[in-house]
């Protein structure tokens, strides 16, 4: 029987959550019954070593030329052309400017940089925006990819970032169906755009329990000696992540008296920004950056408490892999939180964006399972500090 072909799109492979879901979501697929192509736009990222020897990996050709072009405003790079005494391109991306302006959406101008790039002469069964969303991807396999049919994937809570509803209502029409990975990441995006609903499906991010295990016991983890309390957090640096919220509230902790040390595995853009707020607060010995790591399940298994203390979410993979080692789990009010948590049955959730009361939550559960630290010679408090 002919295998069935699927094509994945993404931005590139690093380490982050939607490029994780992805490798489960492969290492869930059976090899001899599909042919996986994964289709990226910049070809690094730590995970890229993971893509499974079976599956094809592809990369858009002259991606470095458009990237400028829509990372930059319409009218600078117009106003950049006029500098040049190119005005055959300042008119046309003044006008694209114009048009973009008037009808608040850029498909125009991604139908104008792409209108030399060739249509793929192959056909998938399947072709998925999954990097998503993101506004390039998703034109790119609206209108430049052959496939019996096309699925978008949503990965993030849309009322909190730059989600452009007018593309999504005009560029969604050409997709079989619209993927989110959460119920509440679904009736966010089915509120801004009802037009839509018959074709929007929860769809949660798959994880690999297997691997995942496996993984924890192919690396050391922890190298410190610590004998405190270990809480871990996993992600990017940066703002939506809310590092910063953690480094805060363990600040609390620590004037507190309480014998613990926060680890923090992931790099991004944010990284001097937490460094400054760590030596402002005499945290260096407390809070610890670990930098980027691909594989940060032998931490997950050796810490004593996982927190995700983000402002917005989608799923966050984080918090459902921490749940395979049954860890304690404290995360933020984020969209998915509830569904993952099981209304708080199974951890504790605190409100978004408040370091007091992610503090108060992390010394109630040390407080209330003491029995559960005893192995760390029943310290639940140090000598207190001074800052």
């Amino acid at each position: 029987m002919k295998k069935q072909s699927i094509l994945f799109m993404i931005i590139n492979m690093n380490v982050g959550g939607t490029e994780r879901a992805l490798l489960n979501m492969i290492n869930e697929i059976p090899k001899d019954k599909y042919e996986i192509t994964v289709l990226m736009l910049e070809k690094f990222g730590g995970f890229l070593s993971f893509i499974p020897d079976w599956v094809k990996v592809d990369y858009i050709d002259g991606y470095d030329q458009f990237k400028p072009l829509i990372k930059k405003p319409l009218h600078l790079i117009a106003f950049d052309y006029l500098r040049k005494l190119k005005f055959h391109y300042f008119f046309i991306y003044l006008i694209l400017f114009i048009v973009s302006k008037m009808t608040k959406e850029k498909s125009l101008f991604y139908r104008y940089i792409l209108r030399n790039y060739p249509k793929p002469s192959e056909e998938y069964d399947i072709a998925i925006a999954y990097a998503g969303p993101m506004d390039f991807i998703s034109f790119f396999i609206a209108h430049k990819v052959k496939a019996k049919k096309k699925i978008q994937w949503i990965h993030f809570d849309v009322t909190k970032i730059g989600f452009n509803t007018r593309f999504a209502k005009k560029v969604y029409e050409y997709f079989y169906q619209v993927n989110v990975v959460s119920e509440e990441a679904k009736n966010c995006l089915v509120k801004l755009t009802p037009s839509l609903k018959n074709k929007i499906f929860v769809f949660p991010n798959l994880i690999s329990k297997e691997m995942i295990i496996r993984q924890a016991n192919i690396s050391e983890g922890f190298k410190d000696n610590y004998n405190g309390i270990r809480i871990l957090t996993v992600g990017r640096l940066s703002f939506e992540k809310g590092q910063d919220i953690a480094i805060k509230a363990a600040a609390k902790l620590i004037k507190d008296g309480m014998n613990v040390r926060w680890y923090c595995i992931g790099d991004g853009i944010a990284i001097q920004e937490y460094e400054r707020l760590i030596k402002k607060l005499n945290m260096k010995e407390h809070f610890l950056l670990l930098g980027s790591d691909s594989n940060p399940y032998p931490f997950m298994k050796q810490c004593d408490l996982y927190v995700q203390p983000s402002r917005h979410e989608g799923y966050c993979m984080t918090v459902a892999e921490a749940k395979i080692f049954n860890k304690m789990i404290i995360c933020t009010n984020f969209t998915g939180a509830k569904e993952h948590m099981d209304d708080g049955k199974i951890g504790k959730i605190v409100p978004v964006n408040d370091p007091e009361r992610l503090y108060k939550g992390i010394k109630e559960i040390i407080e209330s399972n003491k029995l559960l630290f005893l192995d760390k010679d029943n310290l639940i408090k140090s000598p207190k500090t001074t800052n």
